[in-house]
């Protein structure tokens, strides 16, 4: 199973929520299935706020990270191309926002599912949503631009 992270060039896999090369970091792994993107994480223990809950700033690391993989998967596929076929393009966050429906559970995967909303030549729009047991705990929006060339 090929993930959009595994194709960002090494000098931008070190992002602490989804970089591949950080090895302190969540792995955030966005699988692309042609219209949306598809991922699971499973908050560690220290990923809490309260007892049995998760941190709500994780939930919004999982938007942002999925929403950037999901969106430089929809910009592939805009151009013609499929995941896994060169570099990925890397795309950075230019706008977040998260609301929080109900509190999260600990010790269930969260699943995430982010589709493009809108998919142009420098920016892309992603709706994410995290679900946990089922159940919708939190929806996000990322606004996520070509990775500028002053972070290059």
């Amino acid at each position: 199973m090929s993930f959009v992270q595994d194709h960002y060039p090494a000098e931008y896999a070190q992002c602490y929520g989804c970089g591949r090369l950080n090895a302190a970091g969540l792995h955030v792994q966005t699988r692309w299935d042609g219209e949306r993107g598809i991922a699971v994480y499973r908050p560690r223990p220290e990923h809490i706020a309260l007892a049995g809950f998760v941190y709500g700033g994780l939930i919004a690391s999982l938007v942002d990270c999925h929403g950037i993989g999901t969106a430089a998967a929809a910009a592939a596929q805009a151009a013609g191309q499929e995941v896994g076929e060169g570099f990925a393009p890397r795309y950075v966050t230019a706008s977040l926002h998260v609301d929080f429906r109900r509190p999260t559970p600990t010790g269930v995967e969260l699943e995430l599912t982010a589709r493009p909303a809108e998919v142009g030549a420098r920016k892309v729009v992603v709706e994410v949503e995290v679900a946990a047991a089922g159940e919708v705990t939190a929806a996000g929006r990322v606004v996520a631009v070509l990775l500028p060339p002053a972070m290059a």
